[in-house]
């Protein structure tokens, strides 16, 4: 459909430069958004249908109750990924109404309709909003940030379930499945993972979980199979049962992306903890149960001493040399070491480092913990041993590493690499702090990939190939195909593979996300993300000849998007 301005803001747009909105559009650092970094951070958030309070601005423009609603929802379904829950900046600059009132109603009509250089979409000429839409953005965006409501440890607690007691659960494994090549898989759009066979590509379970699942963890002994959805719903599934399935279930908050579990020596299996986006916590659980014990609040300042109210946990890993959890504060830059061996009397060691922490993985000897702060184009290295920053790296714009890829190079020995939304950048950093002390935590080499909206990097212990994802890329022939390295001749152009030609789905959009192994390295697991409406797959590719495989096809395969080998999440195995 098209959409047309009035004559006001059509007289507006022309008079003024677009440029002049490209300061609403640029990141809280200053710094440019692509296009594709906005697509990945303006995912719909689970805020939309939670009643919050209309607090009217006596100097802001007039909105019915009704108005308002319907904004909130456009907001947190379009916009806070990148501007936040309140407003305050987050990849994408402050929104609050000291800074739009200023700019009033049809400067921001304009805005929002047309975007900028800067990467801010164009909303209404890309028909995604209607005029309509747009005039009720740029009211609302004028009126005082409604604040979502809390979620204390009680309300935490209220929402747990057990739909297996810990008695009543086996006491052994009391299946044949060869668990260490069982594979979680996200289906994102029908709430649910499914749990598939490695040896016989079988589904062996649908299992029902939150709204779109960010990422499954597994116990120190591989039992218990923790995945939470965006909406902050923790399901514990049981893999040593007959037909593995949920035996826990709980609700950490309102929107969520992380878990983890303790790994320390006598904590295995003990321990569990989730990072939400809101309220911004981290909650301290019973490893098989999920009852909650401690909640913490990351409320506070930035890396450049500035309050924010808002800091979503990103990321977190759990020690292997200390019983500690690593949890990275999006928004302020502080990584906190938080130590669970004795939760009355929790003690924290705050390291900064540089803001808008997102993901990322240990070295190769499981003593360094390297994480991307993606808006500000850096690696944070911490010492996991030392509880210290090791170093901060600059690497190319929005880096994006997944839990990154460890590989020895032929010159620089030990490197761990990360690809990036921002550009076609594949950066290898050294992380051999003895051997190869000169090129440790500097970017040693970068590779050119086939181009920018990569989320995912992998190799393997006993694989050569070095495989990158352009999911993200708006070319369909990238976002369709992924590109693999040499990691012995890393002089040679990478090879282009379409995956999605594999799964011959026919006509739609797709997209081909993260590259996963199996245990034994020889396969390459992809999906094929298609519509929710289309057909989806997952394609086995052969690592060693890099040719498909086997392509996985089900009914039941919804959007399928994150995989999760068991063997490599429970051994940081990437």
């Amino acid at each position: 459909m098209r959409h047309t301005l009035n004559p006001l803001v059509r007289s507006l747009a022309w008079a003024m430069p677009l440029l002049a909105a490209a300061s609403l559009a640029t990141a809280a650092d200053g710094k440019s958004v692509s296009q594709t970094d906005m697509a990945y951070q303006a995912g719909g958030s689970p805020l939309a249908k939670e009643a919050m309070h209309q607090n009217i601005n006596p100097k802001a423009p007039p909105m019915t109750a009704a108005e308002f609603e319907r904004a909130k929802q456009i907001y947190f379904e379009r916009c806070a990924g990148c501007h936040g829950v309140l407003r305050k900046g987050a990849t994408g600059k402050a929104l609050t109404p000291d800074i739009t009132l200023g700019k009033g109603t049809d400067y921001l009509k304009v805005f929002i309709a047309y975007g900028s250089p800067a990467g801010m979409p164009n909303w209404q000429t890309s028909g995604e909003m209607s005029e309509q839409d747009v005039d009720l953005m740029a009211r609302y965006i004028q009126q005082e940030p409604p604040t979502p409501p809390e979620f204390s440890l009680a309300d935490i607690e209220k929402t747990r379930k057990i739909y297996v007691p810990v008695e009543q659960r086996p006491t052994r494994k009391m299946n044949h499945y060869n668990l260490d090549n069982l594979f979680s898989v996200t289906l994102r759009d029908s709430g649910e993972v499914a749990l598939i066979d490695g040896d016989t590509k079988q589904i062996i379970n649908i299992v029902k979980t939150g709204y779109a699942v960010h990422i499954s963890r597994l116990s120190k002994s591989g039992r218990y199979l923790y995945v939470i959805g965006r909406d902050a719903r923790l399901n514990l599934i049981d893999l040593w049962m007959a037909k593995p399935d949920n035996v826990a279930e709980i609700k950490v908050g309102l929107e969520a992306r992380s878990v983890e579990t303790s790994k320390f020596k006598g904590f295995e299996d003990k321990i569990a903890v989730a990072g939400t986006y809101w309220p911004p916590q981290f909650v301290i659980m019973d490893g098989d149960t999920l009852k909650p014990r401690k909640v913490v609040s990351t409320r506070g300042m930035t890396v450049d001493n500035e309050y924010h109210p808002e800091p979503r946990v990103a990321s977190i890993v759990a020690s292997h040399y200390r019983p500690e959890f690593v949890i990275n504060a999006k928004e302020t830059g502080k990584i906190m070491m938080v130590d669970y061996s004795d939760l009355n009397n929790l003690k924290t060691t705050t390291i900064d480092s540089a803001k808008f922490l997102h993901d990322g993985g240990f070295d190769s000897t499981g003593r360094y913990f390297l994480v991307a702060a993606n808006a500000s184009n850096k690696i944070a290295v911490v010492d996991t041993k030392e509880d210290k920053l090791a170093a901060l790296v600059d690497v190319g714009k929005t880096p994006h590493p997944g839990r990154g890829a460890n590989f020895t190079h032929p010159k620089y020995g030990p490197v761990w690499a990360t690809s990036h939304l921002g550009a076609e950048d594949v950066t290898l950093i050294g992380t051999d702090p003895v051997k190869h002390k000169p090129y440790a935590w500097k970017a040693v080499e970068v590779l050119k990939g086939q181009g920018g909206g990569s989320l995912f990097i992998k190799t393997h212990p006993k694989s050569s190939n070095l495989w990158v994802d352009t999911p993200l890329n708006p070319d369909a022939k990238m976002s369709q195909s992924v590109a693999v390295f040499d990691i012995k001749n890393l002089n040679k152009p990478p090879q282009i593979v379409d995956v999605a030609a594999c799964a011959q789905l026919g006509d739609g959009a797709k997209r081909v996300v993260q590259p996963e192994y199996n245990k034994a390295g020889t396969e390459v697991w992809f999906s094929v993300w298609s519509a929710k409406d289309k057909e989806s797959a997952i394609v086995v590719v052969d690592d060693k000849t890099r040719q498909c495989k086997q392509v996985i096809k089900d009914k039941r395969l919804i959007t399928p998007t994150g995989k999760f080998n068991v063997y490599n999440t429970q051994h940081d195995v990437y």
